[in-house]
């Protein structure tokens, strides 16, 4: 069962914008943290973006603040990650993940659901 899939990812020029969207079929979806992490080739796997369950506390990675931006509609089940001004650095496979807790949003956890990842691409 998928409990987590990710859409919108693709090939985008640097300076290039992409939606990448998360559906989640998790029943209590709406009472938990989420993230999105991406792994580029060779490294691994890293926070890029989260927020708490309703979506009014957010955080960003260093290296993506001010350029994406992360939402959430519980009613939709849905999560949201808005990339602006992508940079060939961007390219990596992004990943939903829903936390039970808040406290480890942002570093990997044994509780932790992951979806299958969609592939970002950003050419120079």
């Amino acid at each position: 069962q998928v409990l987590l899939l990710e859409s919108g990812g693709g090939l985008v020029q640097a300076g290039g914008s992409l939606t990448l969207s998360c559906e989640s079929s998790i029943h209590t979806f709406s009472s938990h943290a989420a993230a999105w992490f991406r792994q580029a080739p060779g490294k691994e796997r890293e926070f890029v973006a989260g927020l708490n369950w309703s979506g009014g506390t957010t955080y960003y990675a260093d290296s993506v603040k001010g350029r994406f931006t992360i939402s959430r509609d519980n009613w939709k089940k849905r999560m949201t990650l808005e990339m602006n001004s992508l940079k060939p650095e961007d390219t990596a496979v992004y990943y939903c993940n829903v936390d039970p807790r808040l406290a480890t949003l942002q570093v990997e956890g044994p509780d932790d659901i992951w979806g299958q990842g969609t592939q970002v691409t950003v050419s120079s």
